[in-house]
């Protein structure tokens, strides 16, 4: 980064406010904090994302006993993707004015309406329609909830975790609501989100009840007992990580959309033409491939059916996508934090037009009697993909020193391809008169072409990593005025 940018010019100006004879406090501080808050923003991410895919596993219970479509099962989940859309632009406005911990508040409460109102539209008094419009409305409170945890992550990373600890802290967090998740499915209704745990649960959850009733209060339950972990969020800790841990909160997403569109902007959003471009490379190449994974879990048991794989198979064949990509970004992660510090753009370039690839090789191995290789297929993707989850949303800090807009803006972009994949692909399904009856072999093309097309622009991806030069830079110098008494001393 030039000498003159507003970045280093911010970096004069703050450094002085962060005590350097006491460094070494504020690293053991670090520490210690890194100990005990993450489990918070985890467990409540977890709970929260359990919402979108509960009703996959029961789709065709939940038809039965209340008198739904299949399609309108499926909009149950897919409209905590619409809602997506305004709550990514409006998290990062109401973090920048109250807060980390007031944003959580927010969410919580959201959480717990959800819930009740999603059980009150059980009650057997009501008409279909009725029953439908609280169920729904119900959904959508939860879709306040759960890309407010998710959106937050690398922001609270940032704040509570220093440089060998941010990318894992992100993973962490970001692993806790559904991603990919259609294990146990048992229809044509799939469900996603953005991580794995919490679908997973969900997944495993909603069917272990004899009544989808039952099975709706059993979610309002977990998700009120979950409420009073909110209490234990805080704000920051007592003493910052890093430097960029010090500002408790972003730029403005305004002043993030004008700075990464070229327009005036305040200095401390100020980014650089190569910058610019590559936050446009990432968010194109983040949208389209978490698109792709997401549809595929929506669409999941439709690809498959119709070339003679059953339902069960379709949902083994997404859990091993999901334990798979749990392993390798559990493992990954630390080394990324620790070894691999400063690769994280080499990562992208290698990974990606593998998972590109792997996408576009489904268009040949989606056929009868071929289940090794799409185990193969699937495991590859998900080891792939949810390595790379932590990794591109850091990358999109490092790019715009930004963290929550930044994160919001790569999920609203992903949510909204994911809709327009969606739509698309359910227009491509062929006809009952094809053969296979209402196979999905254009709508796999589709996906296919786009996720390795875009895979294929992280070759011009630069990828310099701005914010942790800044932090190592202030770190350096911390440590050169710590010693430099002791150096004077006789």
């Amino acid at each position: 980064m030039a000498s003159g940018s507003p970045a280093i010019h911010m970096v004069s100006v703050r450094k002085g406010s962060m005590s350097e004879d006491n460094s070494d406090k504020k690293r053991l501080s670090s520490d210690d904090a890194a100990v005990t808050p993450i489990p918070i923003p985890f467990t409540l991410e977890a709970v929260a994302g359990m919402s979108w895919p509960w009703f996959g596993p029961i789709a065709n219970d939940i038809s039965r006993d209340f008198g739904f479509t299949l399609n309108e099962v499926n909009w149950l989940g897919n409209i905590i993707a619409c809602m997506y859309l305004p709550a990514a632009v409006l998290i990062p406005i109401i973090t920048k004015r109250y807060g980390i911990r007031r944003c959580c508040d927010i969410a919580t409460v959201a959480l717990l309406i959800s819930a009740w109102v999603r059980y009150a539209g059980t009650a057997r008094s009501l008409s279909k329609s009725g029953a439908y419009a609280l169920i729904i409305l119900g959904q959508a409170f939860a879709g306040v909830s759960q890309p407010t945890y998710q959106i937050l992550a690398p922001k609270y990373s940032e704040v509570w975790f220093d440089l060998k600890g941010r990318t894992t802290a992100t993973m962490i967090i970001s692993i806790g609501a559904p991603y990919s998740s259609n294990l146990m499915d048992r229809t044509e209704s799939g469900s996603i989100s953005a991580n794995p745990i919490g679908g997973a649960i969900g997944q495993i959850l909603s069917p272990i009840c004899s009544d989808t009733r039952n099975s709706i209060l059993l979610l309002g339950v977990v998700s009120t007992i979950a409420v009073p972990i909110v209490f234990l969020v805080l704000e920051a800790p007592p003493t910052p990580p890093s430097f960029s841990g010090s500002r408790t909160t972003s730029p403005s997403i305004v002043s993030l959309i004008k700075a990464a569109i070229g327009l005036p902007c305040p200095p401390e959003s100020y980014m650089t033409r190569r910058e610019r471009l590559d936050f446009g490379i990432l968010v194109s190449v983040f949208a389209v491939l978490l698109a792709s994974i997401n549809t595929y879990s929506i669409l999941s048991d439709q690809w498959m059916s119709p070339v003679g794989y059953s339902d069960n198979t379709s949902g083994l064949m997404g859990a091993a996508l999901l334990l798979s990509g749990i392993v390798a970004a559990v493992a990954t992660s630390p080394l990324f934090d620790r070894v691999f510090t400063h690769h994280l753009s080499i990562t992208v370039r290698i990974l990606c037009p593998i998972i590109g690839a792997a996408w576009l090789s489904l268009i040949w191995a989606v056929r009868p009697n071929n289940t090794g290789a799409l185990y193969a297929v699937f495991v590859i993707i998900g080891v792939c993909s949810v390595t790379l989850l932590p990794v591109a949303i850091e990358l999109g800090v490092e790019f715009t020193r930004n963290a929550d807009g930044s994160s919001a803006v790569l999920w609203f972009f992903g949510s909204l391809v994911c809709a327009i994949f969606v739509i698309a692909q359910n227009a491509l399904r062929a006809s009952d008169t094809a053969h296979p009856p209402k196979n999905m072999h254009r709508a796999i093309i589709l996906n296919g072409v786009w996720a390795f097309a875009a895979s294929l622009l992280v070759f011009f991806l630069h990828g310099k990593q701005a914010r942790r030069e800044m932090d190592e830079q202030i770190l350096r110098e911390q440590q050169a005025g710590a010693q430099q008494p002791s150096a004077l001393e006789p």
